[in-house]
């Protein structure tokens, strides 16, 4: 497609720039077939574990080179496609995903799986960044955070419908056909990308250097700061809801996937209201979502003695959780427009080490203080987060007072 017929294809009756147009439904399902195959094996563990004749530890390892693959895999990967146009990019990290999810549908040996998986992961992070950033040059300006909100509103679909039904497909027909499902949607969305999809022209790419110097400024260091914290709160929970509502709440074991269910339509609500809040009040809304993020956490320490309580409670802390997330990618690429192809698919390696160093501290507070410690942990965790962000009030604030007195001197001088 030509430059002229893209900037056609943007402006066509069709499609047009303020609203949601169909090429962010095949991001959406991109998003979706990666939250599918990042969370999948949680629940196909025992059936890979013995199909393969390893252990469920061992098994359990399948999780952890994903997560590192997320975390090391999408400044790398990154740094050698920088100069690729983005569309090119998107269809390249979707075949990299499809070839991933088939080498694990037919890999013979535990250590191809895990290899296919890390290679699958390589292609988590940079495509939820492109995809971010691909998706606020298809919208209106002032409909960014929406727009990214949408794509990421796959992930969360992804734990509602796509785990459990995966999960369900693999448990009756092998877990290699729940992979095998996961390929035929990332065919799906190669196709959309491909079609619908159109060629945006971006100039000159940043390069490298450039790119670098706007992820170590220290005000995108600390929104990636206050990510890893957001994710850690989430994840310390998380971890161990079944558990808690088991032990402490008094629900039977059966009845917790129903409570998962229902935190999983919180969390796709509060994904899709944090974007529309985020393009509405950027910094007040992510400030006012990880004040009440962090009560909800802390008074989850409490509620959880009840049944119906806890319920609640985790529907709104869903919300709360995943409110965050697009306005802290809006916030990310507002900070570094000249270049933010590093710093936005770097946030994702953040978020995946904040979920590790999450689970990790949960696991502390069962050890140390007990189960029901770990919401306060976890409550504690996100009021840093919300330090952080006030924080950047303060040196956006400060930036502004001196470029300000940088002005007054200049007019003053001439």
């Amino acid at each position: 497609m030509s430059k002229t017929e893209s900037k056609k294809a943007q402006a066509s009756p069709s499609n047009p720039r303020g609203a949601f147009p169909l090429s962010l439904l095949c991001l959406t399902v991109g998003a979706f077939a990666i939250g599918m195959t990042e969370f999948i094996i949680m629940g196909l563990l025992p059936n890979v574990a013995t199909d393969l004749n390893v252990s469920i530890p061992q098994a359990g390892q399948l999780i952890t080179g994903y997560a590192l693959g997320v975390a090391v895999g999408a400044p790398i990967l990154t740094v050698f496609t920088h100069k690729i146009p983005q569309k090119r990019l998107l269809v390249l990290l979707m075949c990299i995903f499809i070839l991933g999810n088939a080498l694990s549908v037919i890999a013979p040996t535990y250590g191809l799986l895990i290899s296919a998986r890390i290679l699958t992961a390589f292609a988590h992070g940079t495509f939820l960044g492109v995809g971010s950033i691909m998706a606020t040059k298809l919208v209106a300006p002032e409909r960014r955070a929406g727009a990214v909100s949408v794509v990421l509103a796959g992930l969360t679909i992804a734990n509602i419908i796509g785990v459990p039904f995966g999960t369900f497909i693999g448990q009756q027909l092998g877990w290699r056909s729940s992979f095998g499902a996961i390929t035929i949607l990332g065919i799906i969305s190669l196709i959309g990308i491909i079609r619908f999809i159109p060629v945006i022209p971006q100039g000159a790419p940043a390069n490298l250097m450039q790119q670098f110097r706007n992820l170590i400024r220290p005000q995108v260091l600390l929104v990636l700061l206050v990510g890893a914290l957001g994710c850690g709160s989430l994840f310390a929970v998380f971890t161990y809801i079944t558990p808690m509502l088991v032990d402490i709440s008094g629900f039977a074991e059966q009845n917790v996937t129903w409570i998962l269910v229902l935190f999983g339509v919180g969390v796709t609500l509060g994904n899709m209201v944090g974007g529309r809040l985020a393009d509405w009040k950027l910094m007040p809304s992510l400030i006012v979502n990880f004040g009440i993020l962090a009560v909800l956490l802390a008074l989850l320490t409490f509620t959880l003695e009840n049944a119906t309580l806890a319920v609640i409670t985790i529907f709104c802390w869903g919300v709360a959780a995943f409110g965050i997330m697009p306005g802290l990618q809006i916030r990310i690429m507002n900070l570094t427009r000249e270049a933010p192809l590093l710093a936005t698919t770097s946030s994702h390696s953040a978020f995946n080490l904040g979920n590790a160093w999450g689970a990790y501290l949960g696991g502390f507070a069962i050890t140390h203080t007990g189960l029901g410690s770990v919401p306060l942990y976890a409550a504690v965790i996100a009021a840093c987060g919300l330090l952080g962000l006030l924080i950047s009030v303060g040196m956006d604030r400060r930036k502004r007072l001196i470029d300000k007195s940088e002005m007054v001197e200049v007019a003053s001088a001439n």
